[in-house]
């Protein structure tokens, strides 16, 4: 008995001696304060910048382990090499390559948001990995953007509604968020020297919500700066993005990480927000000492200028605050699980996410979904059908644990219904299929000459009943793919030729755009079908098939307007892109002239007719969208109003719509667009199905950014609702006041 007394006053003793860093039940602030405390000089340089390529220091004396990100979005990278780019040659890395998020953000539904970044913790936490770089919110300003497919799109309010439920979803798993790349890095051309000059009304209305709202409400503890300038500055060390917007106007708590090679000078990074570097050189064992990353900007350099006095630590406690709380978050949150990798449901979900985000651009004479009855023939042509899309493209790159082909899929769909599906290449693009060593394991090697491909596709497109082409872009080079921009608008690899000759011996040519990004396509009129395919991953071909067959029912909407030359692109119009080299050839000032019109709100201002309209996507099935109501005729500015509207599926098979609120504001001081896109919801109906549908907006929505007064400012007086499916079909008008 006094055995048993001795042991449970010796285990009381040392649970009151628990440090405060080290009890979870202390609040997660206090447990900071107290790490910080015991922390040496060298141990606070140690966690604020790269040990490796993709890690960083913990405080091994202290119980934290090392820190590891890993690249996304889409899915997590292939482990590289401790100090090389190249793959580390494992075997238990491959993924699930998700829908790039183009995709997602064309699903017009959060819930796909949530489920995808719900998935990609799991697949994170499995692989040991405490922060995903992503997810990207860019703007697509310019169609050439190589990188434009990581991005969700051309509208600010649609990505801020798609990227807070992805980071919630990633987060709620224990798994950072690193929110990139923050911001204006909407080309990717000489990105390490591009200064971009914008009004401070462009930068708060288009290119800041999306950040905006992943930090108050998303609540993101990684925000990843940009390669490029603003205000001379570059913007992994920029003093008004960083110390002015973020963490001041918007109190943001977490760690800004520097994109890879993204930092240049140790004063800005020391002085203009930077928390944690990364990639400031590629090969850190072999820059002339034994371990280069001493050689970082907030490394060896910044520890002496604190012992010389230079600087105080101030500003490095900060930085190692906001790291211990990255760490509480993440390595130190002892209720994460283990995660799930290459699971059922993972693959499930990623179907999901591609099956909803495909875009059903055109249909004419009910082209599709294909009838695979009788003795029908079908014929897949181009290189796109048997290219897999996974690997390549820069940092979003992965080595997926399998990608089905559209063409292996849709044989395997005509083969259950005994059709017939034939195959021609129809042109030869790009047959690599290897990145950073990662292979596919699969060669398209073609040697016929361009002429023979085409007119083997020309012969074979005379008998068959349906002529399915994939095309579109890949991920080389100066095309979907970071670190260059596109060349053209144009489609590549004679692709126009191709479609123009099998368009004129059948008249059911479909084409599935395989992208993420528009082209132009000078044969529209003379294709019956036109499908936005997307980069969309492991699943692809099976998402693909299932909606070119029917067995899913498109609802996908497009992101970004779809202009039918490039000179419509405002960016392009106005000549703005890709800016002017300065005398000494190191900068080059890019100047945002279409400000605040970017997108549908150039293609209003300008009067030019897309091709297909920001918004658009078409179904299997019919809607009809009633009259809309509001629920008051005028709103105070803190009150909000409800607008509802009745949508019918008035066809005969399910599907889902997405209703579209726009606003106008009829009068105002300083010129606004013609719309603006403020609320949405997809609906799921069955045949008959009807359902009401309200959307629900405040002052925020009736806001503009007065760069004269430096504030968000609702302008009493008259605002229209206009309420449709696409930012051209809105049917619906609805007035009301701003007292």
């Amino acid at each position: 008995m006094f055995l048993t007394v001795a042991v449970l006053m010796t285990v009381t003793a040392q649970a009151q001696t628990v440090p405060v860093y080290l009890d979870a039940n202390r609040p997660i602030e206090e447990r900071v304060e107290d790490a910080l405390s015991r922390m040496t000089l060298d141990e606070k340089i140690a966690v604020i910048h790269a040990q490796s390529k993709f890690s960083s220091a913990g405080v091994k004396r202290l119980g934290f382990p090392d820190f590891w990100t890993d690249d996304g979005p889409h899915g997590v990278r292939p482990d590289v090499l401790w100090d090389e780019w190249e793959q580390a040659g494992q075997t238990n890395d491959s993924c699930v390559a998700f829908p790039a998020l183009t995709c997602l953000a064309a699903t017009f539904n959060p819930q796909m948001a949530r489920l995808y970044g719900e998935s990609l913790g799991e697949e994170a936490l499995y692989r040991g990995k405490d922060m995903i770089l992503g997810p990207g919110v860019n703007i697509n300003r310019t169609p050439l953007n190589g990188r434009n497919f990581e991005y969700m799109g051309e509208d600010p309010y649609l990505a801020s509604r798609m990227v807070v439920p992805y980071i919630q979803g990633l987060q709620s798993k224990g798994i950072a968020a690193c929110v990139k790349h923050y911001a204006l890095n909407n080309d990717e051309e000489y990105r390490h020297q591009v200064n971009v000059i914008v009004s401070d009304r462009a930068l708060h209305e288009i290119y800041l919500p999306a950040f905006k709202a992943a930090v108050t409400e998303a609540g993101t503890w990684g925000i990843m700066g940009a390669y490029n300038l603003y205000k001379g500055q570059h913007n992994c060390h920029n003093e008004v993005m960083l110390n002015q917007i973020l963490k001041r106007d918007w109190a943001y708590d977490g760690v800004v990480v520097s994109d890879w090679g993204g930092a240049h000078d140790m004063d800005e990074a020391i002085k203009n927000g930077l928390d944690m570097e990364f990639g400031t050189w590629t090969d850190g064992l072999t820059m002339g000492k034994t371990n280069a990353y001493d050689l970082y900007n907030l490394a060896e350099a910044y520890k002496q200028s604190i012992k010389d006095g230079k600087y105080s630590e101030k500003e490095l406690n900060d930085k190692v605050r906001r790291v211990l709380r990255l760490f509480f978050r993440t390595t130190m949150n002892r209720q994460r699980g283990y995660g799930f990798l290459c699971s059922d449901d993972h693959y499930a979900a990623a179907r999901q996410i591609a099956n909803e985000g495909i875009v059903l651009l055109q249909n004419n004479n009910d082209v599709l979904p294909l009838r695979l009855t009788g003795k029908r023939r079908i014929l897949v042509v181009g290189e796109n059908a048997i290219k897999m899309m996974t690997v390549g493209g820069g940092s979003s790159s992965l080595k997926a644990q399998h990608e089905v082909l559209p063409l292996d899929a849709l044989k395997e769909r005509c083969a259950r219904y005994g059709v017939e599906c034939d195959y021609a290449r129809g042109y030869v693009g790009d047959t690599v299929q290897s990145y950073n060593k990662v292979t596919v394991g699969r060669s398209i090697a073609e040697n016929r000459p361009a002429q023979v491909l085409l007119d083997e596709a020309v012969e074979k497109a005379r008998e068959a009943d349906y002529v399915i082409v994939f095309g579109g872009l890949n991920k080389s080079d100066h095309q979907d793919c970071e670190g260059h921009d596109r060349k053209d608008y144009a489609l590549p690899y004679g692709q126009d030729k191709l479609v123009e000759a099998l368009a004129a011996v059948n008249k059911n040519v479909v084409f599935v755009n395989i992208s993420g990004n528009p082209s132009a396509l000078p044969w529209k009129d003379k294709v019956s079908g036109i499908v936005q395919g997307w980069f969309i991953g492991s699943e692809s071909g099976n998402a693909l098939a299932d909606v070119l067959t029917g067995e899913a029912n498109p609802s996908g909407k497009l992101p970004f307007t779809w202009f039918a030359t490039l000179n419509d692109v405002p960016a392009h119009r106005l000549n703005t892109y890709p800016g002017t080299w300065r005398a000494d050839h190191q900068i080059i000032d890019e100047t945002y002239s279409d400000d605040i019109y970017v997108g549908y709100r150039g293609a209003d201002q300008y009067k030019a007719r897309p091709l297909f309209a920001f918004g658009h996507g078409l179904s299997y099935t019919t809607f009809e969208i009633g009259k809309a109501t509001a629920d008051k005729k005028s709103l105070t500015a803190d009150d909000s109003v409800t607008f509802t509207v009745n949508v019918t599926n008035t066809g005969s098979r399910a599907g889902a719509e997405v209703v579209q609120l726009y606003v106008r504001d009829v009068k105002s001081s300083l010129p606004r667009p013609e719309k603006e896109l403020k609320a949405f919801q997809k609906v799921y109906l069955q045949p008959g199905e009807s359902r009401q549908v309200r959307l629900t907006i405040d002052k925020n929505a009736l806001s503009y950014y007065d760069d004269g007064k430096q504030a968000w400012t609702a302008e009493p007086g008259d605002f229209e609702a206009l309420i449709g499916t696409s930012s051209d079909r809105l049917t619906q008008k609805v007035k009301f006041t701003l007292k």
